[in-house]
């Protein structure tokens, strides 16, 4: 004897069939088929409305779907995303919604479909972006409370020279206030940097950079004659941990962008190469909206600091129960009819002794507690 088969549509009509001949309750009916009391009334309506037919499995698609994306308006996506390739949707919609006020933009994920379908972006994984422990929290609840500072590495151009941009942004409003290519690492060549952006947007209230050159030198505390400058401005200097980039976040993901745009290719010469960064600073601070920002851009929120670069840098006031020392053009100091070495980044500066306890001096510049002078062996502590 051969297996009876049972479809969906006949078991359909094997439980109308039996609840129509009242030996059984709806609620009893459903229990026996194993199926919800909600699925067997819908059955015995559609069976009531449309008999037969009515049973039938029905079309599951949506009767409308999401508005299209107007002709006019995907032209003017288009042209944009062909202007600005690395912008995404998210950017490059209100960028287009300032000068055009009365255009219907449409989503970004339908703007995004629309760039996917013109072969113009592609989808990427998405990444994790874990906060490694114990990683100094970076706290700029206004502009000009922190700046970052920190090279991009060296860049080389067509005619064979390398260039050291050294970039300075403000960490609250994102803006990049400067990214000059230097012909080295040094001092002689970042200080002046700092000095026209400090004239130019006043003083912040710290600057946060990593330990490389010129911010940071194996001295004690790290000292540099660059972040000697800061201390006598008033600036404080907090530095992100050895190794750990991730700690400036924002600003290395800042350099991500910036090389892209203005490094890849290079330019023929360094001149031109300033250009292109000039151009890319710009852009990123004028131009380019921010999703940190509610899809601002930096300058709509930057403004110039309350505190402006002194004429003269002021003298280090120390307690007058301290010892208040000179640092020679040696590096050294006197201390018990002995020269001591501190540091030769702080010639000619001022420093104060305070003895802390039965023997043991503290070492200050200003508020930076530099070093430990301990007097049974008369060595210098970091």
């Amino acid at each position: 004897m051969p297996w009876k088969k049972t479809t969906p549509m006949t078991a359909r009509l094997s439980c109308i069939e039996r609840y129509q001949t009242g030996l059984w309750s709806m609620t009893e009916l459903c229990t026996r088929v194993n199926i919800r009391r909600k699925t067997g009334s819908k059955w015995l309506r559609r069976d009531s409305q449309a008999g037969f037919s009515g049973l039938q499995e029905k079309r599951r698609a949506p009767l409308s779907g999401p508005p299209r994306i107007a002709p006019a308006v995907a032209a003017v996506l288009v042209e944009a995303k062909h202007v600005q390739p690395p912008w995404g949707p998210r950017k490059i919609l209100p960028s287009l919604a300032r000068p055009h006020p009365t255009l219907a933009l449409p989503a970004a994920s339908s703007a995004g479909e629309l760039f996917r379908q013109a072969g113009l972006s592609r989808s990427k994984p998405r990444r994790r972006r874990p906060q490694p422990p114990g990683a100094p929290a970076l706290h700029a609840g206004s502009p000009n409370a922190v700046w970052t500072a920190d090279c991009t590495g060296q860049c080389r151009t067509g005619d064979g020279v390398y260039g050291y941009p050294l970039t300075v942004a403000d960490a609250s409003a994102r803006d990049l206030r400067g990214c000059p290519a230097r012909l080295s690492t040094t001092q002689v060549e970042a200080q002046p940097v700092f000095e026209r952006l400090c004239r130019a947007y006043g003083l912040p209230e710290a600057m946060r950079t990593d330990h490389g050159a010129p911010v940071a030198t194996p001295a004690f505390c790290g000292l540099s004659k660059l972040s000697v400058w800061w201390i006598k401005l008033g600036l404080r200097h907090p530095r992100i941990e050895p190794g750990r980039p991730e700690q400036n976040g924002r600003h290395e993901r800042m350099h991500r962008t910036l090389t892209a745009e203005s490094t890849r290719p290079p330019e023929r010469n360094h001149t031109t190469q300033q250009t292109s960064f000039d151009r890319c600073c710009r852009e990123y601070t004028q131009e380019r909206p921010h999703a940190a920002l509610g899809q601002r851009t930096p300058a709509s929120l930057s403004h110039v600091s309350q505190r402006q670069m002194p004429a003269t840098l002021a003298e280090p006031e120390y307690p007058g129960h301290g010892l208040v020392r000179r640092v020679s053009n040696a590096g050294t100091f006197r201390f018990q009819s002995r020269q001591l070495f501190l540091s030769d980044t702080l010639l000619q500066a001022w420093i104060a002794l305070e003895e802390t306890g039965e023997g043991l001096w503290s070492i200050s510049f200003y508020d930076v507690l530099l070093a430990r002078l301990d007097e049974r062996d008369v060595k210098l502590r970091g």
